[in-house]
């Protein structure tokens, strides 16, 4: 089979043909129909701020297809099922997949970090990982619903616990803040963006954001306190995973306010004075992937209507035209907000 290989940090992937894999018991393969391009493999692929279990790896962790093979034991799916992959690949046995919690899984291995990824013709599975496509679901909407989508939704969902009419700030709406932004709206939330890409900014309106603040051009959390008569934000979330932006996220919040930070990266937190953030009040808070239910979940609402997501695939490429996809998104060429990959 076809598949984008990581070697080197900088350097392109290379296209190369691999043995297809075999599945086992319990396993399924997976022929890739589309697969995501997310912020994850361009720290991988072109900055090296996240290191890979192996080289070389297959990247890719968003990954929509149709059973091709199924191995033995597997009594769930069939031959030419629609499914995408939950990609993290949860052991199901300790304390945090019993609870349902997939994402903090002890022994997880992430695609495309740990395993052999999405950017190829086929992919194994463990069946168990898989989660049904309905005909009504693109394959380029399903691939994304898999981690854009989904991560964004756990984080305004579960972990921000977004209410009606709540003032919530989206800092950073590329590819998965974008979707903070619809998920916010569809809480019934009046919602704030800030972000210093301008097409960001109009694609945060176009799903709903009712204020938009360029960070290049004014004060965030001044703004926001403007826009909010002196109070501030009910909450806000950080998409970007800087510090800088986790500060701006808890100077945005007014008293008893709530701040939960989704984007990662190596950079150290400084918490404000704690006479300032206990005497406010103040909640800081994580948000890591989503779990099965949130999955299932949204395929759910989508399938049914309940939430568009006809714009969130800007453009679609080819796998063989990955490395020129990647550095594209890197570069904020145009007004993407996410990419995907035709197998």
């Amino acid at each position: 089979m076809k598949a984008a290989r990581f070697y080197q940090a900088g350097q392109p992937l290379k296209l190369e043909n691999i043995s297809t894999p075999t599945p086992g018991s319990g396993e399924v393969l997976l022929a890739v129909q589309a697969a995501g391009l997310c912020g994850t493999d361009l720290h991988i692929a072109i900055e090296g701020t996240i290191p890979t279990a192996y080289q070389p790896i297959t990247l890719g962790h968003e990954a929509a297809g149709v059973v091709a093979q199924i191995g033995a034991d597997v009594m769930d799916w069939k031959l030419g099922d629609r499914a995408v992959a939950f990609p993290n690949l949860a052991c199901g046995q300790c304390y945090a997949c019993q609870s349902g919690r997939e994402a903090l899984c002890l022994n997880s291995r992430i695609l495309g970090v740990q395993t052999d990824g999405a950017f190829a013709e086929f992919l194994l599975m463990p069946a168990r990982m898989l989660a049904r496509l309905p005909e009504t679901i693109p394959f380029e909407i399903g691939a994304i619903l898999t981690d854009a989508v989904s991560t964004a939704y756990h984080a305004i969902v579960c972990r921000g616990n977004v209410q009606t009419a709540e003032t919530v700030a989206v800092i950073g709406c590329g590819g998965v803040g974008h979707h903070g932004v619809l998920w916010a709206k569809q809480r019934g939330a009046r919602v704030i963006a800030i972000d210093s890409n301008a097409g960001a900014l109009q694609r945060a309106q176009a799903v709903g954001a009712d204020h938009i603040i360029n960070p290049t051009t004014e004060d965030s959390a001044r703004a926001v306190r403007a826009l909010t008569d002196g109070a501030g934000a009910d909450c806000a979330f950080e998409f970007v995973g800087r510090a800088e932006t986790v500060t701006t996220a808890l100077k945005c919040l007014k008293r008893g306010g709530r701040a939960i930070v989704v984007g990662v990266s190596q950079e150290r937190v400084t918490l404000p004075p704690l006479q300032a953030f206990v005497g406010n009040e103040l909640t800081l808070g994580a948000s890591l992937g989503f779990h099965r239910a949130d999955l299932e979940k949204i395929i759910a609402q989508v399938a049914a209507g309940e939430v568009d997501l006809h714009t969130s695939v800007t453009e679609i490429a080819p796998l063989d035209e990955i490395n020129a996809a990647l550095q594209k998104l890197a570069e904020q060429k145009g007004n993407t907000a996410r990419m995907a990959l035709r197998m």
